[in-house]
């Protein structure tokens, strides 16, 4: 099997599991390295595909194409951040990740996947017991979010709510 060959093995096998599937067990599945599967899916990534990394393996993201992608850019402080993130899962809203544009280090982002109250809340508690600085405040609150919505109304509502706390800059 060639490389090509197997990167689409692995994307079947992604999009056929509920589950997270570990890099190791791909490796085992292939008989190569673990270190040429991360290679694979970052070569996915690369083409498009929605691949995300959980702690216990990668998932082929089947929820970003049941809906809308947005993007948001906004700024507030810490204390904004729960507030924000119940502005979108309150209106039907998926926050997908966080990125910062960093003047040294360039683009840094972090998977969230929040789509609930429940979701948010576990974000929050996990933040304030780790004692975590969100990602944001390494810009000054200045952060970008990618958005999943079911319709174009909802992310209407969405930014509504958002521009009325005074923190959206930007949106698309």
């Amino acid at each position: 099997m060639n490389n090509g060959e197997r990167r689409k093995n692995i994307i079947v096998r992604l999009n056929a599991s509920n589950s997270p599937i570990s890099a190791s067990a791909l490796a085992n599945e292939y008989s190569v390295t673990r270190q040429i599967i991360v290679a694979d899916i970052a070569l996915l990534r690369a083409s498009g595909y929605p691949i995300r990394a959980e702690h216990k393996g990668y998932v082929l993201d089947k929820e970003n194409t049941e809906g809308i992608v947005k993007r948001i850019v906004v700024q507030h402080g810490k204390q904004e951040l729960q507030e924000e993130l119940y502005s979108v899962v309150d209106n039907g809203g998926k926050v997908l990740d966080v990125k910062v544009e960093h003047s040294v280090y360039g683009q840094i982002s972090g998977e969230l996947n929040l789509n609930s109250r429940y979701d948010v809340d576990n974000f929050i508690r996990q933040i304030n017991e780790t004692k975590a600085n969100p990602l944001s405040l390494l810009t000054e609150g200045l952060h970008i979010h990618t958005l999943v919505v079911k319709d174009e109304r909802a992310f209407e509502a969405i930014v509504e709510k958002l521009a009325a706390m005074g923190i959206l800059i930007e949106y698309a």
